[in-house]
């Protein structure tokens, strides 16, 4: 048999396996960035103060701290809470003891916030009575 013949299927499905996965990495990335600018938007809401990294330095020294989460961090006898996104917006966002707490506030309640507009979605599709309206071009699927 031909190596040639057994080995094209291999590279085709090879090929279509990296692009799927690339596709998939992509789509990743995307959910990764709304996510950190759905919390940025917390966070400037909540007070804390933002600061790009505007020098090679700055951004090296973003990529070194922990990513998309808050830190506590102690300056002078005082707990301040750092925000590090070196992909997004490449800069930090930092707040004392009191933004938190409001960040924290802010997050429960858009998190409540999104339960119920989920729940009123279910809601609202579980009371369509279908068949009140009859057969429609629907029932052809």
């Amino acid at each position: 048999m031909d190596a040639n013949r057994i080995n094209k299927p291999r590279r085709f499905f090879g090929l279509l396996a990296f692009v799927m996965l690339g596709g998939l990495w992509s789509s990743c990335a995307t959910v990764e960035a709304d996510r950190a600018r759905d919390t940025e938007q917390l966070l400037a809401a909540a007070g804390f103060k933002v600061r790009p990294a505007d020098t090679p330095e700055q951004l090296a020294h973003v990529q070194t701290l922990t990513q998309h989460k808050l830190v506590p961090h102690e300056k002078d006898g005082k707990v301040y809470y750092v925000y590090a996104d070196a992909t997004t917006c490449r800069c930090i966002y930092w707040g004392p003891e009191e933004a938190y707490q409001r960040y924290q506030r802010l997050a429960t309640e858009r998190e409540i916030a999104e339960d119920q507009r989920t729940a009123a979605e279910m809601n609202e599709d579980a009371a369509m009575n279908w068949e009140l309206w009859g057969p429609g071009y629907w029932w052809a699927y």
